[in-house]
Order: structure tokens, then sequence, then C-alpha cells
């Protein structure tokens, strides 16, 4: 199985290099996309050097920052054109950590896509305050009522999927950004029949750098899921629209 792990990042030159060192000892047969939002500490520059002496790197270059969801979006339709069917996708900063993905593509065997769930038995965080820990467990919890799909951990970003999932949910209609990106991918994937499973992970506070958590993006993800839902409804209904429509009298 050609696997690819997508990483997006902006400002991550203090921790991109070593990162990518780790995840290729833990899983030495996946290639690394970087998708860098033209970072002004040059983590591109970073990456390229080292592209020299890892080939299993690659660089996808975006002139500004355009959000998480824009820079994964991109990332896999990449992947997806180069022909690799597993795509992971993981932060830059070591909040997820590497040792976790030889469990992930161990798993990914079995379905369709897989969670790394801090929201399962064996996972959580450390050195998180109790009002972030909250304030993150309520994002998961709110989306898996109002959405009716039980995943626990709706809005974690370390997650696996397989080609045929990216390519089913009509990446190119996704608006989403931050948690609310993540919500709605696996909303979409899951409202599809796509299998899944999700597995304990630890997540960890950056090691370098300054968080990209922001109440905007906190507020954006809690009205965001109606709008995801309301928007799979209205989905739904064409569908059926055009089903109907096809059919002769």
């Amino acid at each position: 199985m050609k696997k690819l792990i997508v990483i997006p990042t902006y400002n991550e030159r203090a921790n991109i290099i070593e990162l990518m060192k780790a995840i290729f000892l833990i899983v030495p047969d996946t290639s690394i996309l970087v998708v860098d939002d033209g970072s002004p500490d040059e983590t591109a520059t970073a990456v390229l050097e080292f592209n020299k002496i890892e080939k299993r790197t690659f660089l996808l270059q975006r002139t500004e920052k355009k959000g998480l969801g824009p820079a994964y979006v991109a990332g896999f339709n990449w992947g997806l054109e180069r022909g690799y069917e597993f795509i992971s996708e993981m932060d830059a900063d070591w909040s997820h950590p590497p040792r976790f993905l030889k469990a992930m593509h161990e798993m990914a065997v079995n379905c369709d896509f897989v969670v790394g769930s801090r929201y399962v038995k064996g996972g959580g965080s450390i050195n998180w305050s109790f009002f972030r820990k909250l304030i993150s467990r309520f994002g998961s919890l709110y989306s898996q009522i109002i959405l009716g799909v039980p995943i626990n951990d709706f809005t974690g970003g370390f997650n696996g999927w397989h080609a045929k999932v990216l390519q089913a949910v009509d990446l190119s209609s996704i608006a989403s950004d931050g948690y609310s990106f993540q919500i709605e991918l696996k909303y979409r994937a899951a409202k599809l029949g796509f299998s899944f499973k999700e597995f304990p992970i630890i997540f960890e506070e950056r090691r370098e750098g300054q968080s990209k958590m922001s109440s905007a993006i906190v507020r954006e993800a809690i009205w965001k899921v109606w709008a995801i839902r309301l928007n799979q409804i209205n989905r739904q209904d064409d569908v059926a629209s055009k089903s109907l429509g096809g059919k002769s009298n």
C-alpha cells in the first residue's frame, strides 16, 4: 500500500525536520508531504534542504496563509494525483506523537478510515489546562449529538484515509477550516457508508512555537456543525431530485 503523510505548516521550522526524522524511524515505508503556507520563518527552505538527503519528503508551497482546511485539501489532492493509496494527516508541532502512526497503518487494513482518538479508552491529552480540555471534549460531543454519527473524537486532526474515501467525499466542496474541517470530513465519510475505527492516542502540547488555536476557531466550529448538517441534507435532496428527474413515466 503506497502511503503518504500530509503535514500542513506555518512557522514550524523549529519542529518539522526532527519530526520527519522521527516519522521515518517509525514508518519507513511512507512518504511525507509538507504543505507550507508561506511561513516567514522559512519552514519551506528547511524542508527543501532536508529533501536533498531524504527523497521521501516533498514540499507543496503556497504563497500565503489560507487556513488548515484548504491546506489539507491541497495536500490530499496532491497525493491522489500521484497514486497514493492511504493518506494520513497530522500536526507539525509534535502534538501528534509519531509513535502512533504504526498502529494507524496497521488498523487501516481493516477499515476505510482511521481516527486517532483522545476520547476512547487509553486516549487523552497532557499539559492541557482544564478549560482547554473542556472545550475540546465539548466540541466532539456537540458534533456527535448534532450530526448523529458515533465518532468520539470529531475535532482531532490525527487521521488516516484510504484514497477511495477522499475521492468520494468531494473535497472541492469542503469550505470548513480549523476544527470544523476535521468534523466535516469525518461526517461526510461516515454518511457515505465508509467504515471507520478509532484507536487511542495521547495528544501532547506543542514542543516549539505558538499554538494556532484561537477563540475564532472554536466559535466557527460551533456554528459550522449546523451548517455541515444542513449542507448534507441539501446534498441528499439534490441527489434524490436528480434521481427522480431521471426516471421515465
